[in-house]
């Protein structure tokens, strides 16, 4: 029987192993930290090891961008090229789901992200994650949305073209098959 939200030992072996991997091929992103001090954090956290293995099992491809010095936290944030694929096609929230009388999507961003353990990006964190690449070329990520807009109706997303980041809004209940969202993990 598997218990939720845990991993096997060879699961978190694998998962260790692709992190690294991505760590030492993106140096880029995480200037001054080493690998050593984030392993000794994954290690102590079983729970957020489950939650970085869910970014990696739906294509997030996780990787550290920082670390908050008066927490000791490593922020991992979703580093796929594109939104990332198996959290694409979602309305923004439960009450936009419930709202659709017909079409729903399977499911919806703000259950996923809990249900994954991880945090939606907020404008300001996707603007810093474009600053280390190219992210979201040809597709769009929904972001935190304020609650006056959402009270409204809407939602916001981000995307990148013509090398500028760009904050559009829909109606929160809209959904694409371009359309995911990015999320953040604290270790």
């Amino acid at each position: 029987m598997e218990i939720k939200n845990t991993l096997s030992p060879e699961q978190i072996t694998e998962l260790i192993n692709i992190l690294k991997s991505r760590f030492d091929k993106n140096t880029h992103r995480h200037k001054n930290i080493k690998w050593d001090q984030v392993l000794v954090k994954l290690n102590a956290n079983p729970a957020k090891l489950w939650s970085l293995n869910e970014m990696e099992k739906t294509g997030g491809e996780p990787d550290v961008v920082g670390c908050v010095e008066k927490t000791e936290e490593y922020i991992f944030f979703d580093c796929s090229a594109e939104s990332p694929k198996a959290r694409r096609s979602l309305c923004y929230d439960r009450e936009a789901l419930e709202s659709r009388k017909e079409f729903k999507p399977a499911n919806n961003v703000l259950d996923l992200a809990e249900a994954m353990g991880i945090e939606l990006l907020s404008e300001e964190q996707y603007r810093n994650l474009q600053l280390l690449g190219n992210f979201d070329i040809k597709t769009s990520s929904w972001i935190q949305t304020p609650s006056e807009i959402r009270k409204l109706g809407g939602a916001l997303f981000c995307d990148r073209r013509y090398d500028h980041v760009f904050v559009y809004h829909n109606g929160a209940e809209s959904y694409y098959g371009a359309r995911g969202f990015r999320g953040l993990l604290r270790v």
